[in-house]
């Protein structure tokens, strides 16, 4: 497990990664969460 974080997003970034997260849950037929799209694309960024 990870570590809580609490932060303030803007609005249209949030938006932006809930068209991620929706377009993952439609190719993978699973649940995703919104913190697992955030990982994901912190991860990537960070590489």
């Amino acid at each position: 497990m990870g570590v809580r974080a609490t932060i303030v997003m803007d609005e249209d970034i949030v938006k932006k990664i809930r068209v991620i997260q929706a377009k993952r849950i439609s190719a993978e037929q699973k649940s995703v969460s919104f913190s697992e799209v955030v990982n994901d694309l912190l991860r990537k960024e960070f590489k």
